[in-house]
């Protein structure tokens, strides 16, 4: 696995098939200028093809920013999204579409998803009606409204093109606020779409996950697929330390106050040792309690199985005030607002 990085940081990346992908629209349109997209990224256009190569997710999502400028056009990430090109859709796009059946490739798209970003992390839940992924920001530091549309654009036109034209959205809920090209949000999924969310959800009739991928190559399935799992697995050796830290916080905020020394003892090392393992992934451990603070915030407040009050007993907070003040500051609304928005979400 290729990374390309800043030398001071270890940031979130994501798979070079995404950029090429973008840089491939904009060469379309002649809005291109290599040298200077050189310049500006420090990337070599010819090195994207790289199946293997990563980049920064600060780059990636700065390059959207200028593409947004460069096209005056605020919904390039479902236009893009909705282009259908094998050529750029990346290893786990090809281990997708080979797979048997939906449902077979939507456990290989959670379980891979990492390498394509990972900023974001996908989760799937299954009901006996509906099938649900979720597609949930790590930090507000490394989220694009740009290219979570394109995400969710490119799932759902693939999904339509290679498995079945038929294949519509339930419900849809967008992490980010509504922009002004919201209807076309409605258009691709075909269904209603609540903005806001701090998480972005997509929910489609179980019934679809039987239906078999047409023109599926087993042998290309395998190949890829061999590939992909060796570039996963350093991922993972590299990304492994934080979550088992990112457990042993969510097991002791609702019990005792979150300490480094009895977290890095329970790890069998000192806080110093703590420290530095976690800076190697590009975090720190106030960091990490306040995105396990925030992860479970929002999937508290959102399923309102506790009151408000209960939620900032659990999370560690003092008082409710304090807790309120704190969610806000996370998505941009009060915790009973985004109650209520989720209620009257269609799901």
């Amino acid at each position: 696995m290729t990374d390309v990085r800043p030398d001071n940081a270890d940031i979130p990346q994501v798979a070079a098939s995404s950029t090429l992908a973008l840089v491939h629209y904009l060469d379309t349109r002649g809005l291109l200028d290599r040298a200077e997209f050189e310049r500006e990224t420090g990337l070599e256009l010819d090195k994207l093809k790289d199946p293997d190569l990563r980049i920064p997710a600060t780059i990636h999502y700065r390059l959207w920013e200028r593409a947004e400028k460069l096209t005056g056009n605020p919904a390039i990430g479902l236009d893009t999204g909705r282009i259908i090109d094998p050529e750029r859709m990346g290893l786990v796009g090809h281990v997708f579409f080979n797979c048997d059946t939906l449902g077979e490739a939507v456990i290989q798209y959670v379980r891979l998803y990492r390498l394509i970003n990972e900023s974001v992390t996908l989760s799937f839940e299954q009901t006996p009606t509906q099938a649900i992924l979720t597609w949930q920001p790590d930090n507000p530091d490394y989220y694009s409204r740009l290219d979570m549309d394109r995400t969710l654009a490119a799932a759902i036109c693939r999904t339509r093109h290679f498995i079945h034209k038929g294949i519509t959205a339930d419900w849809l809920e967008i992490a980010h606020p509504e922009p002004s090209y919201a209807k076309e949000y409605q258009k691709l999924s075909g269904s209603p779409v609540v903005f806001g969310c701090g998480i972005t959800r997509l929910a489609f009739s179980s019934e679809h996950l039987d239906h078999p991928i047409p023109n599926r190559n087993p042998y290309v399935y395998s190949a890829v697929l061999k590939q992909v799992n060796a570039v996963l697995a350093k991922l993972q050796t590299r990304r492994s330390f934080s979550r088992k830290v990112r457990r042993l916080i969510s097991r002791q905020m609702a019990t005792d106050k979150i300490d480094a020394d009895t977290l890095a003892r329970q790890c069998h090392m000192s806080r110093q040792t703590l420290y530095r393992r976690l800076k190697k992934e590009g975090l720190s451990f106030q960091d990490l309690v306040e995105k396990v603070r925030r992860d479970k915030a929002l999937r508290y407040v959102a399923n309102d199985q506790y009151a408000l009050g209960e939620i900032a007993f659990l999370l560690g907070f003092s008082e409710l005030s304090a807790f309120s003040r704190a969610f806000k500051r996370w998505t941009g609304v009060a915790p009973a607002q985004f109650r209520a928005e989720h209620k009257d979400s269609p799901s």
